[in-house]
């Protein structure tokens, strides 16, 4: 890399917060709200910090001012900045896809705010551009959600996000013209786009919250809808869901031939239910599985026959085969079996791939349709990847590997002769010989052995002075697995560690993993993240002054509740929109749909008193000093509302006994995450990175 480290010898650090001040925080309205479980009061005193009052527009307002004051006086963070948009301005070309007569593949030349849809003409071979998200909005925050083609190739549909926003607009297009060809569809929420022919397609939403409540407002019964082109939205026909087969979730796709409708129906999370209609044949829906007892996707069809991914008798997943005449549970027979590892599936020509976890690393084995192997694929390493997707008819694949020292790398496929070249190696500016990815086995609380990845630039010394990000999720069957990050590699390149532990909660070793970090054993999921510090600091890597908490959404409760339990962990916590209110969680959005991992109060005195012990927002105690702390939220997340990380920050900045800080940092015009323009990023990881430092004692860059 073309800049210098930014830390300094050992000699020259010193104690963290060296413009210390007394901190004057915003204040909010502090009201008496008491809501009563199962006899027990419990006070809510910032309760209007839920609303979008006037009184808390301000308090975001006076926030956002008081945590650009706080950061401002860092002294190399617009070096920071400087050194990530350096890293980040590299051309990203994604794996091509045929639609039509045309080979599509996204481009971002480097710090476009979004990358751009490109095309090629497949007989003229001339490219062009199809969509620039970069004009979607002058700002570069309206972006590209999903894109669905139909068979043919001649017309498409685009879905777009207007600040980051879960709800979203359908916009369609004559795909050869480019031209739009109907009205914009408006207030789509958690939905594909399935295509039947030339006519029409399906797509999910909810009925949208009244004015005023979007970030509040509950959103749990969904439907699924047909849109007939060149018919009005309101005309749009209710296909499945609402009143009369309530579900929370639904989605619908068909299969490659049209031939079925699929639907998953879903009240969680976890569990889901199955429906199918025959197209070719008529007729009304039939149940496949009932009940939210085990997951079950249909991933491909044959004629009759239907292929199932689910984990029915089988926690680690399997892949079955049925057929549509008695598609029942009962007829499953195995086409992949379960085994010791966790499965993945994905299809494309003519040929199933099985992605098996090993302690959170991939290995692939290509299998036919009748499950016999074919042969193990060979990677270029240790790490993760992902693809092996197409249509029956295509031969070359694409998939992609990496792992958190080596960026990722899009590799073409044959299908039938197993080879393997490299597609697009990116030209990052980081050498990964210069690092070191190592993963260690550690012992949580109750003597579970969790596996951890420690990264780090090779010659690092383990005398516990280096800053030390540790970072960790922990639900929802989510699993860590390695990958590649620039934000991560300016964190290295400067000196700090990067780990990241497999903690419960997630599905790195299946259903059993996930279950054992949910309701009444999440805390489960908090010991492992406190062991890893632990051994992290046990052994040299790290010390409770140079250490940093830090996760997002599920992964933001992780921080919240462990800066709460063992405030004395870490120095610093990066709580990242995170479910921080457990009492009320399920009260907004789509929220009751966390209950699986979660519970809710209102179940039952048990599950209440549980969540009450560990919710962030409750226990935060007066007189206690808490780690430095950048609480990141979005003023646009409408899935994880920014209530919750406004009621903790309110209760940290007013209950904080010592001088390390509190700050609340609001991003304008950005929802949860996903889709934010470049800028913002690199924005929000500079922010991180020289908040980090600076609280661990870090004073100037190195001349």
């Amino acid at each position: 890399m073309n800049f210098k480290p930014i830390l300094l010898t050992a000699g020259v650090l010193f104690s963290a917060n060296f413009f210390a001040q007394k901190m004057t925080y915003p204040k909010a309205i502090k009201g008496n709200q008491t809501d009563t479980y199962f006899g027990t009061a419990v006070a809510d005193p910032y309760r209007d910090l839920e609303n979008d009052s006037e009184p808390t527009k301000k308090w975001v307002d006076e926030e956002v001012a008081f945590s650009q004051r706080y950061l401002s006086q860092i002294p190399y963070r617009q070096d920071i900045v400087k050194q990530l948009t350096d890293i980040w301005n590299y051309e990203k070309i994604g794996a091509p896809f045929k639609e039509g007569d045309y080979t599509y593949y996204y481009k971002n030349n480097g710090l476009q705010a979004q990358s751009v849809l490109y095309r090629t003409n497949n007989k003229t071979k001339t490219t062009e551009v199809f969509l620039d998200p970069n004009k979607f909005s002058e700002k570069g925050t309206t972006s590209l959600s999903s894109l669905s083609f139909n068979k043919k190739g001649n017309l498409a549909a685009y879905s777009i996000s207007e600040g980051g926003s879960d709800w979203n607009k359908i916009i369609i297009l004559d795909a050869v013209t480019k031209k739009q060809i109907d009205e914009t569809l408006v207030d789509v929420k958690f939905s594909g786009i399935a295509w039947q022919g030339d006519e029409g397609f399906y797509y999910s939403s909810y009925d949208k919250p009244k004015e005023g409540t979007v970030l509040s407002g509950m959103t749990d019964k969904h439907k699924v809808y047909y849109h007939k082109l060149g018919t009005k939205q309101s005309a749009d026909q209710l296909i499945f869901g609402g009143e009369k087969t309530p579900r929370r979730y639904l989605g619908a796709y068909l299969s490659e031939d049209e031939r079925y409708l699929i639907i998953s129906a879903a009240n969680a999370t976890n569990g889901n239910e199955v429906f199918i209609k025959d197209l070719k044949k008529g007729g009304d829906f039939v149940q496949i599985n009932s009940g939210f007892d085990i997951n079950a996707s249909i991933v491909d069809t044959d004629g009759d026959n239907l292929y199932i991914f689910t984990d029915k008798d089988a926690p680690n997943m399997r892949l079955v085969k049925t057929t549509i005449q008695n598609p029942a549970p009962e007829t499953w027979k195995d086409v992949i079996p379960e085994t010791e590892n966790v499965l993945g599936i994905s299809g494309g020509g003519g040929y199933f791939f099985a992605t098996y976890m090993i302690d959170a690393i991939d290995q692939v084995k290509q299998f036919d349709k009748n499950g016999k192997l074919i042969r193990e694929i060979s990677l270029p390493g240790k790490g993760n990847v992902g693809g092996f997707g197409g249509k029956k008819s295509e031969k070359e694949l694409y998939y992609s590997f990496s792992n958190y020292i080596t960026p990722g790398t899009t590799y073409k496929f044959n299908a039938d002769s197993g080879k393997s070249e490299i597609y697009q190696k990116p030209k990052v500016k980081f050498n990964p010989e210069d690092y070191v990815s190592e993963q260690v086995f550690y012992t949580s609380k109750d003597g579970t052995k969790v596996p951890m990845m420690i990264n780090y630039k090779k010659g690092t010394k383990l005398d516990g002075k280096n800053p030390t990000i540790l970072y960790s999720y922990g639900g929802f069957n989510v699993s860590l697995q390695p990958s590649f990050s620039v934000v991560n590699a300016i964190w290295m390149e400067n000196g700090g560690i990067y780990a990241v532990p497999n903690i419960r909660g997630g599905g790195e070793y299946g259903k059993k993993w996930h279950d054992a970090g949910t309701k009444m054993q999440k805390k489960n999921v908090f010991e492992d993240f406190i062991a890893a510090g632990e051994y992290l600091q046990s052994k040299g890597y790290t010390s409770k002054e140079y250490m940093a908490l830090s996760g997002r959404s599920n992964g933001g409760l992780l921080v919240g509740a462990t800066m709460t339990m063992r405030p004395d962990l870490a120095k610093v916590a990066f709580p990242g929109v995170g479910v921080l209110d457990m009492l009320r969680y399920n009260k907004f959005t789509a929220g009751a749909g966390w209950s699986y991992d979660y519970g809710t109060a209102e179940d039952n005195k048990e599950m209440f008193d549980y969540l009450k012990s560990y919710s962030p927002v409750h226990n935060v105690k007066e007189g206690t000093c808490y780690p430095s702390t950048m609480i990141i939220t979005s003023d646009h997340d409408d899935r994880v509302v920014p209530a919750h990380s406004f009621k903790f920050g309110a209760e940290l900045q007013e209950k904080q006994k010592c001088e390390n800080p509190i700050l609340v940092r609001i991003e304008k015009n950005a929802g949860h995450g996903a889709g934010r323009a470049t800028d913002q990023v690199i924005s929000e990881n500079a922010d991180l990175i020289s908040f980090a430092l600076y609280e661990m004692g870090i004073k100037k860059l190195n001349k």
